[in-house]
Parts: C-alpha cells; structure tokens; sequence
C-alpha cells in the first residue's frame, strides 16, 4: 500500500465534490490529453508543456511528474489523504479503481480516479507533528512516505486513528523512511504548520474549560463585557458577551465553546439557538475546536444572520489578531511571536 497526499484544489474548492461523488481528480484546467496513454516522463513534459506554453519549465516539469503520478503511479487499493481546507481535518480514503480520463466532462473533471472514503474529518491534532508537515506540502498530488508514514497511519487506522502507544517515527529496523523527492523537495504551508504548533500549545494549557477562557479573553481584548459560566454543566451556554463597560449593548452574544477532538453534530446548534432564546441573545457564536460535521455545515447559510461558526483556525486566527491586547499573565502562557515569511501560492497552474 501507498500513501498519497491529494488537493481538491488550491483553497478547497472541489473537496465536497471529491467526498460526495467517491472521486479524486486532477483538476488542471484545459489539459484535454488521456494522461493514461503516455508512455512515459519526457512525454508528459511534451504534453504539459504544449499545454502550458507560457510556463516556466520547472513548473512544467513539476506538474508533468504529478500528473504522471496520479495516471499510472496510483494503484487501486493505495491510500488517500485528503486534508480539509474548512475544518482542522483529514480525510483517508482507499483507491478503487485505475485512472479514467473523460473528454466530454467540464473542465478540470477529465480525469479522475475512483476512491473509497473510509474515513473522513480526522482531526489534525491526533497526527504527530512530522506527518502533518508531510501533509503540509504545497502540491495536488504527492506520495508520503518520510519517516514511515504508510505503516503509522495504517496503524492509527486500525487504533481508532489514535497514535499507537509503541509508535515512533522509526519503525521496522529503527531507520526512517527516506522520502520521495517531490516530499523531500516540495514547499511546505509554513502557516499551516505553524498553526499546527500553535493548536498543540492551546490544547496544552487550555484544555477543556480553559478554552472558554482563552475565548473570553479574546472577547475581552476586543472590549466586550463577558459572563464566563463555572465548570459543571452549563446549561447550553458558555459565556455571555456584549459590547462595552458594563455590557448593557444591544449586540448580546451567546458562546457555546466544544473542545472535543471531533467536530460536532447539528444537535449541538440546535441546543445553541434554544439556549439563545432562553437568554435573549440576538446572536450566537458556535465554536467547536475540531470543526463541524456536514450536517451542521449545512446550516451556515440560514444561520447566516445569527449564528458564527469558529473551528480552530478561526480561534486561532482570532486570538492572533488581538494577541498584543491580551493579559500579560495569558501572553506569557502561549508566548507567541510574529514573523514575515515568503507567501508561496504557486499550487497549482
């Protein structure tokens, strides 16, 4: 079995598409030869460079070799990952048949690949660190195998995706996996990794109850007057925010925070809109640190005018946004600092 790392477009933008039809594609634009047909490297460089003729030649060579990859290195029964673009997630699934190329398709769903999810929206948090920079790599298709990738997901597979107590990056005869070179050689989303970094230290130190509180630290250093409710049940509701000293605004927000490490169902935003009501909130923030399921995402949408949807990237994005007006006692417990680095976009053509 292989492991391959596979986009569902630069931001995202056919991963639902990927998980409803049971499919994987090669989502490059006008590329309207059977890729299946090629006999090998150099012809592939022929075609994409036909294809593409105001390319550079790197970026040619690079997106012939993935494109090689996905028609004749993919094999049925090779696994999938699929990182979400919307929630902290993974989703794995299993090859299940060879590559088809159609020319009668729109464009960007010529070619594709049969796939069997098995599992779907995995949070990130139950990866070790090194497989998730495997999974960071800027490109659409890539096979993972540094540090013995295959076997240790194989195996958190079979433990309920939970990392097995004896797993380590060395496995087998103790050495690690060397990897391939488009693993080895591929640019790597340093803010997705980063973010990675940071999540881990939040979970940390402000595990369960204590993400409320980071939260209302949040809603405090944006000048919101906040009511945090003890530990125990709480009835449907975390905090209670409204803007200013005293928080008598007419904008009066309800939180509900879940820092479960699977995204949550639609029951718990029902229980937000009821809870809602009952302390005549007129707006509701739902925040579940492992994102929400599609049922729930459903709701986005009607719920558009009352109710936020914050997962983890949205806490965090947040929290960073207003870092420098936090607690001095709470900076000095998530000690962050902001750095400029090279945006790398170039993903795909």
């Amino acid at each position: 079995m292989s492991l391959w790392l596979m986009r569902a477009g630069s931001s995202g933008e056919y991963e639902q598409r990927f998980l409803a039809e049971g499919r994987i594609y090669f989502n490059w634009s006008e590329l309207l030869t059977d890729l299946g047909t090629l006999p090998d490297l150099e012809t592939f460089y022929q075609v994409f460079g036909d294809a593409y003729p105001q390319a550079k030649k790197g970026k040619i060579q690079n997106n012939a070799r993935q494109g090689m990859q996905f028609a004749k290195l993919m094999q049925p029964g090779d696994w999938v990952a699929l990182p979400s673009k919307f929630n902290p997630t993974i989703h794995f699934g299993k090859i299940t048949g060879n590559y088809q190329f159609d020319p009668k398709a729109e464009d960007r769903f010529q070619h594709s690949r049969a796939v069997e999810w098995f599992a779907q929206d995995i949070p990130r948090e139950r990866f070790d660190q090194d497989i998730l920079y495997s999974f960071g790599a800027f490109l659409t298709v890539c096979q993972i195998r540094r540090n013995n990738a295959e076997e240790r997901i194989k195996e958190m597979a079979a433990n309920g995706w939970k990392v097995p107590a004896h797993s380590k990056a060395t496995l087998g005869n103790g050495n690690t996996t060397t990897s391939t070179d488009e693993e080895a050689n591929a640019a790597v989303d340093i803010e997705e990794t980063a973010m990675d970094q940071i999540s881990r230290l939040i979970l940390a130190k402000f595990k369960g109850h204590g993400l409320a509180t980071l939260v209302k630290a949040i809603f405090q250093a944006q000048g919101y007057t906040v009511h945090q409710s003890p530990p125990g049940p709480d009835g449907g509701v975390d905090l209670l925010a409204a803007p200013g000293d005293f928080g008598f605004g007419e904008l009066r927000i309800c939180v509900q925070v879940k820092s479960t490490d699977s995204p949550v169902e639609r029951a718990v935003l029902d229980q937000l809109i009821g809870t809602m009501q009952n302390f005549h909130a007129n707006r509701g923030l739902l925040i579940s640190w492992s994102g929400f399921k599609s049922t729930t995402e459903r709701e986005r949408a009607s719920k558009f005018f009352n109710v936020r949807f914050w997962n983890r990237d949205d806490l965090i994005t947040n929290l960073l946004a207003h870092y420098d007006k936090l607690d001095e006692g709470l900076r000095s417990e998530l000690p962050l600092k902001r750095i400029w680095t090279i945006a790398t976009t170039d993903l795909e053509d």
